[in-house]
């Protein structure tokens, strides 16, 4: 398929600027593949649909504080820096993302918060807005971990909103989050309550979690009409035994699989066995799904509404069906659903 299939008219006012008052109590969408119906529900209605030994598939990355203001050297202009990844802990080795990217050379150093309590010299060029800094800091490295997340800031995508406030601290987070290292939250799994997660453990819904950490490459443009020429950033991911096994007595047992999220729907999709099962991994995955593709181990997704020409878009129009989606999608703007981050959530099934 080609790019321009995934554009769409999506008016600005459709793109949630907060999070519904009640995590659970945004709208959702029910798009039934076999039917082709189409209904709309409140989140916590999404009880209804599973039953007792049927699974939903989270994901469990901690967002951390990537965005970073700073200042240089000698003319002190101000430089945004966005921490993508740890690339050596001993050596305080980051890659990030800095703008703007043309005035920071090799060899600058970049001065953060006050009295310059944090000091990062750059010292490679790893894209044409990309760098490699090397934080200089005398403590430990949990000091320094402190220093740099407390001078971060919560990483909510711009087109959501330029300036983040106290709520975001909270809502751009998962309860259930764990393991730090997501640039980026995983937005599906932003609708589930507390309580909510109790009524689907009492009723005897599997609850299992594997790990992947949302880096940028989530949001950055597809430069190319033919999809099959697009690279995705690779993201790291973990799947224990103990998620695999518990995937797998489900499948067997014919009992549903959901994915909670186009993140989880990547990771179980990239750690498949010939005869279509989960298995174990612990590395990074770039795998790219869009139409058509053939999925192996979750049988519905719960997803957002996701912006014109995304990959995510491409992800989710594959599980759902190309024509089905769009109609799907044409409902939600005449019903004025709430689309991105902060968004309503549609499941499939």
């Amino acid at each position: 398929m080609k790019l321009s299939q995934f554009n769409y008219k999506l008016p600005t006012d459709l793109i949630a600027k907060y999070p519904a008052e009640n995590r659970d109590e945004s709208r959702l969408m029910v798009v039934d593949r076999k039917k082709g119906e189409i209904d709309h529900k409140v989140f916590k209605d999404i009880i209804k649909y599973f039953n007792d030994g049927d699974v939903m598939i989270f994901n469990n990355t901690k967002v951390f504080p990537a965005r970073l203001y700073g200042n240089k050297e000698k003319t002190g202009a101000e430089i945004e820096v966005f921490l993508l990844r740890e690339l050596n802990k001993e050596q305080r080795l980051w890659d990030v993302l800095v703008d703007p990217a043309r005035k920071i050379r090799i060899g600058n150093k970049l001065y953060f918060g006050e009295n310059d309590v944090l000091v990062a010299e750059v010292i490679d060029n790893t894209t044409s807005r990309g760098r490699t800094l090397r934080f200089l800091f005398d403590g430990t490295y949990e000091e320094f971990r402190d220093t740099l997340f407390r001078l971060g800031e919560v990483p909510l995508p711009r087109w959501v909103r330029k300036k983040v406030e106290p709520i975001d601290q909270e809502r751009y987070q998962t309860i259930y989050a764990k393991h730090e290292g997501a640039v980026a939250a995983p937005t599906a799994g932003l609708h589930f309550s507390r309580e909510l997660l109790k009524r689907l453990e009492i009723k005897g819904i599997k609850l299992p979690e594997i790990t992947l950490h949302l880096g940028l490459g989530n949001f950055r443009a597809v430069d190319v009409e033919d999809l099959t020429k697009h690279k995705v950033d690779s993201e790291q991911m973990l799947i224990s035994e103990e998620t695999v096994n518990i995937v797998n007595t489900a499948k067997d047992n014919k009992s549903k699989i959901c994915a909670v999220g186009t993140t989880v729907l990547r990771a179980v999709e990239s750690s498949v066995t010939t005869q279509g099962h989960l298995k174990p991994f612990d590395g990074w995955t770039n795998k790219f799904i869009f139409p058509p593709y053939d999925f192996n181990v979750p049988d519905s997704l719960i997803t957002n509404f996701h912006l014109p020409l995304s990959t995510l878009l491409m992800m989710v129009s594959a599980f759902a069906g190309y024509d089905l989606l769009f109609k799907a999608y044409d409902v939600a703007i005449k019903e004025k659903y709430q689309f991105g981050t902060y968004g309503d959530a549609m499941l499939i099934i």
